[in-house]
């Protein structure tokens, strides 16, 4: 009996370290904000899209950012020249790949067209939206959040088309509670924005 309990006890003991380590995000303290981002728009459950993938598909691909937004850190431009990242806060991935999904889920919830991302394995398609994420965070100096992000359409055949877009949410305070929310919806309108832009003729 007093095996099993002990075994018992090494095994909780160990199960507990495993989830600290998960929950610190390589160890450490964990952040006391995880942000990410939800789609305001969302194709309903049972919705069906399909199409000819050389012909019908639109594939949105992961945006290029600079190192800044290439952690999961939340930038905060302190002055022209100076950054910093938000305190006790991080992002649940790297943030132009939760653009990306929010984009793509965006594009199926407002369009007919079959949205893939470009992590799924499909050797054709008529059509590519790229582009570069340059500004997902807090502007301490107005006190507002930024996503601004450049598009870049290509068609099959081969036509290109960019656009830049943009969301400020002002009047936020600079804390997790306040930046988390308006970084949500300061995303939400550039990607309706793109959407839209996509879906035009």
């Amino acid at each position: 009996m007093r095996q099993s309990s002990a075994l018992r006890g090494s095994v909780l003991a160990l199960l507990a370290l495993s989830l600290s380590g998960c929950l610190g995000l390589g160890g450490g303290k964990p952040p006391a904000q995880l942000f990410s981002l939800t789609p305001a728009s969302s194709a309903p459950a049972g919705t069906v899209s399909s199409g000819k993938p050389g012909t019908d598909a639109l594939m949105v691909m992961e945006p290029e950012t600079d190192r800044r937004l290439a952690v999961q850190r939340v930038p905060v431009q302190v002055s022209s020249s100076s950054v910093a990242y938000l305190q006790n806060a991080l992002w649940v991935e790297r943030p132009a790949r939760l653009m990306r999904g929010l984009i793509a889920e965006t594009l199926r919830a407002r369009t007919t067209r079959l949205v893939l991302e470009d992590d799924q394995a499909v050797p054709l398609v008529a059509e590519r939206l790229s582009g570069r994420l340059l500004d997902m965070g807090y502007d301490a100096r107005g006190q507002s959040v930024v996503v601004r992000f450049d598009a870049l359409r290509s068609d099959a055949k081969g036509v290109l088309a960019s656009k830049r877009f943009e969301s400020v949410v002002p009047g936020v305070s600079a804390t997790p509670e306040a930046i988390g929310p308006a970084l949500n919806k300061a995303a939400n309108d550039v990607a309706r924005q793109v959407a839209d832009w996509v879906k035009a003729p």
